[in-house]
C-alpha cells in the first residue's frame, strides 16, 4: 500500500474568465464570437471541476466596470447568458450542480432575474458542485454595501460595534454562505485581480494562464490544480523546519 498521502485538491476554485476579446480579434470575427466560444469554454470547465471532485466553481461572468462596453456587446453577453440559461439548466440540475448568482443582479431587468431565480430554486437541493456566476459584481462594491450594512444595524441598535469582526463582517458580504477560495485563476496572461472577491481572496493560490479563456479547457484546469497542490499554503504562517538528513 502507497504511503503518499493524496494530492491537496482546493474546495473552491475562482476564474477571472479573460480574453474573448482577444480570442476573437486574432481570428477577425466580431467579439460576439469570442463570447459564444467562452460560453463553450464555461460547459469544458463545468465538466472538469465535477471530475476534480471541486465543491466550489465561482466564474466571473460580467463585472460591475462591464457595463461601460458599447450597448451592443452588452446585449449580446445577456443574450448569452439568457440562453445559456435555458440552454443548460436541465443538464446542470442532471449533474448535481447547483446555482448561485452574486452582484447586481436587478440590473439586467425584471425579466432576466426572474430567470436566474428560478434557475437557482431549481437547482437549489443539489450538492455535487456549487457553481457561483458572479454578474455585474464588483468587490469594492460589495464591501461599501457591507459596511453599509453594518452601518444600519449599529445605528438601530441590533448590533453591538465593538463585536465587529472579520467573521461578522465577512457574514455580510454577498457570499456569506461560501467558503473562500483556494485558487484563483486568471486566463489571457494578465496579472490582475480586476476588482474580484477582494476580500475572499487575501490568501488564495493566484494563477495567471496565458490561454485565452475560449481556448481554456479540461487540461488547464488539471494544470492548475496541479500547481497548487504543489505550493506550500502558510497562511501567514512561518514554514515547517526541513528534518535534518
Amino acid at each position: 500500500m502507497s504511503s503518499q498521502p493524496p494530492p491537496l485538491i482546493p474546495r473552491h476554485i475562482a476564474i477571472i474568465m479573460d480574453g474573448n476579446g482577444r480570442w476573437a480579434a486574432r481570428r477577425n470575427l466580431p467579439r460576439a464570437a469570442g463570447h459564444r466560444e467562452g460560453v463553450r469554454a464555461v460547459r469544458r470547465t463545468i465538466e472538469a471541476a465535477i471530475e476534480h471532485n471541486i465543491r466550489w466553481l465561482t466564474l466571473f461572468a460580467f463585472s460591475s466596470e462591464n457595463w461601460r462596453r458599447p450597448a451592443d456587446e452588452v446585449t449580446d453577453l445577456t443574450f448569452l447568458l439568457r440562453h445559456y440559461l435555458r440552454s443548460e439548466l436541465n443538464e446542470l440540475a442532471e449533474a448535481g450542480v447547483r446555482l448561485h448568482v452574486i452582484g447586481e443582479r436587478d440590473r439586467f431587468g425584471p425579466a432576466l432575474e426572474a430567470e436566474l431565480a428560478t434557475a437557482e430554486a431549481r437547482t437549489r437541493t443539489n450538492d455535487r458542485l456549487h457553481l457561483v456566476i458572479a454578474l455585474s459584481y464588483g468587490a469594492r462594491a460589495e464591501i461599501v454595501a457591507a459596511a453599509q450594512r453594518i452601518a444600519r444595524e449599529t445605528k438601530s441598535g441590533t448590533l453591538n460595534p465593538d463585536a465587529i469582526d472579520e467573521a461578522g463582517f465577512t457574514a455580510h458580504l454577498a457570499t456569506a454562505a461560501m467558503p473562500d477560495p483556494d485558487l484563483v485563476i486568471r486566463t489571457s496572461g494578465e496579472q490582475r485581480l480586476s476588482n474580484f472577491l477582494l476580500w475572499q481572496a487575501a490568501y488564495a493560490e493566484l494563477i495567471f494562464d496565458d490561454t485565452l479563456w475560449p481556448d481554456f479547457g479540461a487540461s488547464n484546469l488539471a494544470d492548475a490544480i496541479a500547481e497548487y497542490a504543489r505550493r506550500d499554503r502558510r497562511f501567514g504562517a512561518r514554514p515547517s523546519p526541513v528534518p535534518a538528513q
